[in-house]
């Protein structure tokens, strides 16, 4: 199984980078301006749309307040397992590190899901830091 580690910081505070990650309908809005063009909800279940046209359908595994995290797993593509989880720590300076895992069978999906989230991370790190305002 190929695994995908992306840390990165965020120059705002964890519960505000906490709500955006868990308004699982937002994504487009909130979260990842620019690298996702919208976000649909059908009961647990979230249609992502990306900028290069790719659509995935990502169902919401877990939201868990208490330890700030998002599990979520893809439902088809190319993939035949895709689990993935998002979660906010405190930094010592107060302001946010998040691990984002992704989890992929097969190893060959590996590369460009690691793109994507290359590119995620970026633009969440942006949006977020762009739409805090202390």
């Amino acid at each position: 199984m190929a695994s995908i580690y992306q840390e990165f910081n965020v120059k705002a505070p964890p519960q505000f980078v906490w709500e955006a990650i868990r308004d699982v309908g937002a994504v487009h809005a909130r979260l990842a301006q620019g690298f996702v063009t919208s976000t649909a909800l059908e009961g647990d279940t979230r249609i992502v749309t990306f900028a290069n046209g790719f659509v995935v359908r990502e169902q919401i595994v877990g939201i868990d307040d208490a330890l700030r995290r998002l599990a979520y797993h893809a439902v088809g593509g190319r993939a035949s397992h895709h689990n993935a989880s998002l979660q906010v720590f405190t930094a010592a300076d107060g302001t946010s590190r998040v691990l984002w895992i992704t989890d992929l069978l097969p190893d060959e999906v590996k590369a460009p899901i690691a793109q994507m989230v290359e590119m995620g991370t970026a633009a969440m790190q942006r949006t977020l830091e762009q739409s805090f305002h202390p």
